[in-house]
């Protein structure tokens, strides 16, 4: 006869699954992940949007796992990029086990956290929990305030909130009551990803995503959207010492219109050396390796309307 399990209190089923975030721009999603999953992972930047990809940061407990999936904004769609973001963003959501609403406690309730609610509220089966974000910007009279106007947009639009969540990224204590709360909400499951994955996102693509932020850095308004960049290759470089090892990277800068091309490069190439510079430093700590990075920039005529192109670089 085999060996009986016997469960007591302290060995719960192990519970493991996904979680989503969302939020308009600038709700804090990026900073909450990179907060509980403890390192950098998805692509903070002040600029909205720049998450492209899925990114998945994971949380290891002993008794469950939680995998962040970091889904792009979603907004009203303005090109066939936008629209096919938006498909991307509503199967994402019927495909996770809990969805977590950012609101940051510092703005009033906006026609985009409306849009995006409304949206929400098709979604059924998932459960949903508002979390409330950067609650050390405001005092505690501020904050109510803003518990009591999402527990009200809830009821205007038949969501039943799990539970509303104050939270403060920079404060952990918030932030692993947070994952207190989602845990529970998550099947039974035998861990997803080994121990110790951070991302299971491919190398390629993240640092694809760290030569995005790198290059989107300074140039503001001019270039929101239309910066692509694609990893054509990584290989190590041969005839290396084992001890002194270097990844040679080669990346190329998609923008629509050579008249951005200067905007990029910068006077005598100083723009895109800088982004060279930068995004080195990320990638080395990212991948823990000295890399030898080769970036160009190309022209991909009206890359964002045109789905060929946009298959291209991976959209």
């Amino acid at each position: 006869m085999g060996a009986m399990s016997v469960r007591t209190e302290s060995s719960a089923p192990h519970r493991a699954g996904f979680a989503c975030f969302v939020g308009r721009p600038n709700a804090g999603k990026s900073t909450l992940t990179n907060a509980l999953v403890g390192t950098k992972v998805a692509i903070t930047s002040n600029r909205p949007q720049t998450t492209r990809h899925t990114v998945r940061g994971i949380v290891h407990r002993p008794e469950a796992q939680l995998v962040l999936v970091d889904t792009p904004g979603l907004h009203k769609p303005r090109t066939l990029l936008g629209e096919r973001l938006n498909d991307v963003v509503r199967t994402t959501w019927s495909e996770v086990d809990v969805i977590g609403f950012c609101l940051p406690a510092d703005q009033k309730i906006g026609p985009g956290d409306r849009y995006i609610a409304g949206e929400l509220a098709d979604i059924k089966k998932t459960p949903k929990v508002a979390i409330v974000t950067k609650t050390d910007l405001v005092d505690n009279k501020a904050l109510a305030a803003q518990l009591i106007a999402i527990d009200q947009l809830g009821k205007e639009l038949g969501i039943e909130w799990a539970e509303i969540i104050p939270v403060s990224a920079v404060g952990d204590a918030q932030v692993s009551l947070l994952a207190d709360l989602l845990v529970p909400m998550l099947p039974e499951s035998p861990p997803l990803y080994p121990e110790g994955d951070l991302t299971d996102e491919p190398e390629q693509v993240m640092v694809a995503e760290l030569i995005r932020e790198a290059a989107l850095e300074g140039v503001r308004d001019e270039l929101p959207h239309s910066i692509a960049v694609v990893v054509e290759e990584m290989l190590p470089r041969q005839d290396r010492p084992a001890d002194k090892p270097l990844l040679d990277i080669h990346a190329n800068v998609y923008i629509e219109r050579p008249s951005q091309k200067g905007i990029i490069i910068g006077p005598k190439g100083k723009r895109l050396k800088e982004v060279g510079m930068k995004s080195r430093k990320h990638i080395e700590a990212l991948l823990g390796t000295p890399v030898f990075l080769d970036l160009h920039v190309k022209v991909a005529k009206d890359w964002q309307r045109d789905p060929k192109q946009l298959r291209k670089l991976g959209f």
